[in-house]
């Protein structure tokens, strides 16, 4: 992983220069030997996001949160405006989320390699807007951890839950809501920017239950 030299300050960066992992390289060249060596240290974000279509070129991020170690929110869900007004409805959503990003050393997701990713990657890159680079952002799958070391009748984030935790905070995906937003209506962009909100939280919820039983490895998003 890349050090992220545009959030560390100027005596973090000459530290990790002189101090060395154990593959005999400074922490600034393996900066994820330092993550590893210092888990304190790591930034951790829970992301979900919301769109109009299961496909990028057809549709667009109806909202996206991003939930912190701390239990703070960041994010939010596009307003009516932007729906009506702008060439690229989610345009500035993405600008917000990209800038986001960057305070993070690792992002939890749940079917994200295979869908949020790939979605706001292809939003970034449609509309000329800075998407991280391979190797400056980790990721984990949690999807992929409930998919191999359990035994459940679906792999849904919402059964995960249930079966895990006994309970979940997720709400129902509602065509209604969803034709709703997009159409501008601030009853279903509430109850959207809601439903990701709860997703994070039961994201969070599920992978302090289940990390121990992950693969330790993290991939670059």
């Amino acid at each position: 992983m890349i050090a992220p030299v545009h959030r560390l300050k100027k005596d973090d960066i000459i530290w990790l220069s002189r101090n060395r992992c154990k593959h005999s390289h400074t922490y600034l060249e393996h900066y994820n030997c330092y993550l590893n060596d210092n888990p304190d240290k790591c930034r951790v974000g829970y992301f979900d996001i919301e769109s109009s279509n299961l496909k990028a070129d057809m549709g667009f991020v109806i909202a996206w949160y991003i939930l912190d170690e701390k239990g703070n929110y960041h994010g939010r869900t596009i307003t009516k405006e932007e729906l009506y007004k702008c060439t690229y409805p989610d345009q500035k959503l993405m600008k917000e989320l990209v800038k986001e990003l960057k305070n993070y050393d690792i992002i939890r997701t749940y079917f994200g390699s295979r869908f949020d990713i790939p979605f706001i990657r292809t939003r970034c890159v449609i509309q000329n807007l800075e998407f991280p680079f391979y190797g400056t952002l980790k990721h984990k799958d949690v999807y992929y951890t409930i998919k191999s070391k359990f035994s459940l009748v679906n792999k849904k984030l919402e059964t995960a839950c249930e079966m895990l935790l006994g309970d979940s905070n997720k709400t129902k995906w509602s065509v209604k809501h969803w034709v709703g937003a997009i159409q501008g209506k601030q009853k279903s962009l509430d109850y959207i920017d809601e439903h990701c909100r709860y997703d994070v939280l039961d994201l969070k919820r599920l992978t302090d239950k289940v990390i121990e039983f992950a693969y330790p490895i993290n991939r670059s998003i």
